[in-house]
C-alpha cells in the first residue's frame, strides 16, 4: 500500500493496537499523528518511528473532550495543509480498576460510552470539515468481535462496540457524497495490555489461581479461534492500511473481522 504523503491522525496511538497500526502507516509512506491520552507514550511511538526513519509527531489527547479534538485537528492541518486519514482506535473495557472488580458501576457504564463512543464521534467531528472541503477522506474506527456477538464479556464494552459499527454504516452514508471512505475494524484476540487486563479479570472471575495471565489467553485462543493462531498489533495495522489506501476507494460502510476465524460473516 503506497501511503506516501498522505497524513493520519491515530487516537489511542500509544500502545497496544494503535500502535501496531502507526507503525505499518509509517512503512507505508504515512506522515502518523500519533495522540493518546498519556502524552509520553504518544510521544514514545513517535520517536520510534522517527528513529526508523519515517515521519511522525505525538499529541495528548482526551477523546471525551471536544474542544481537544478540535484544537489537535486544527494544529494538524495547519502543519500539513490536510488530514488524509483517521483512525479512531482510542477505547476502554470500563472504568478503572475493572479488571478486579466483579460487579459494574455506573462509572464502567458512562466512561465506557464517553470514551468508546461519543469519543470516537467526537474526533469524527472534528476532521469531517477539512475532509469534505478536500473532498477526500478515509475513516477507520476501530471496533471489536465483541460488539458483533452477545457473551459474558463486560456489556459496557461490547455495546459500545456495537455502537461503533453502526456508527460506521451511518457516517458512511451520511459521508459518501463527499467521497470519505468510513469503515470499522473488529479485531478479536490480541494479547495487548487490554488483553493482560482482560485476562486477569477472567481468572479472577473464574477463581483461577495457577495458570499465568499469558496461558489463560492463549487457552483463549485453543478455545475459540479456528486458525489456533495469535494475533500482533500489525496484523491490525496491515488491514488499517489497506482500508486507508486508494486499493479501497469502493469499500464503504463496512465492519471488516480480523479474529482467525472466530466470527464469520
Amino acid at each position: 500500500m503506497n501511503l506516501t504523503n498522505k497524513v493520519a491522525i491515530v487516537t489511542g496511538g500509544g500502545q497496544g493496537i494503535g500502535e501496531g497500526i502507526c507503525e505499518i502507516l509509517a512503512k507505508n509512506g504515512c506522515t502518523v499523528i500519533v495522540t493518546d491520552l498519556n502524552s509520553n507514550s504518544a510521544k514514545n511511538v513517535a520517536n520510534k518511528i522517527n528513529s526508523m526513519n519515517y515521519k511522525s509527531i505525538s499529541h495528548q489527547l482526551d477523546v471525551t473532550k471536544h474542544e481537544e479534538s478540535s484544537l489537535i485537528s486544527q494544529k494538524v492541518f495547519d502543519q500539513f495543509g490536510k488530514i488524509d486519514i483517521l483512525i479512531n482506535n482510542a477505547g476502554i473495557v470500563a472504568a478503572p480498576n475493572w479488571e478486579s472488580k466483579q460487579k459494574l458501576t455506573e462509572d464502567d457504564w458512562n466512561l465506557t460510552f464517553q470514551v468508546n463512543l461519543r469519543g470516537l464521534a467526537k474526533v469524527t467531528e472534528s476532521v469531517i470539515p477539512f475532509m469534505k472541503n478536500a473532498k477526500y477522506g478515509k475513516i477507520i474506527n476501530i471496533a471489536s468481535v465483541a460488539g458483533r456477538i452477545g457473551g459474558t464479556f463486560h456489556p459496557p464494552y461490547s455495546s459500545t462496540k456495537a455502537g461503533v459499527i453502526n456508527y460506521t454504516q451511518s457516517m458512511s452514508t451520511k459521508l459518501a457524497k463527499f467521497n470519505i471512505n468510513v469503515n470499522a475494524i473488529c479485531p478479536g484476540h490480541v494479547w495487548t495490555g487490554l488483553a493482560h487486563r482482560t485476562s486477569m479479570n477472567q481468572k479472577i472471575s473464574q477463581g483461577e489461581k495457577k495458570s499465568s495471565l499469558r496461558d489463560v489467553f492463549e487457552n483463549n485462543i485453543k478455545t475459540w479461534v479456528p486458525l489456533q493462531r495469535e494475533q500482533k498489533p500489525q496484523d491490525i495495522g496491515y488491514l488499517a492500511a489497506f482500508l486507508a489506501s486508494d486499493f479501497s476507494k469502493n469499500i464503504t460502510g463496512q465492519a471488516i473481522n480480523i479474529d482467525g476465524g472466530i466470527y464469520m460473516n
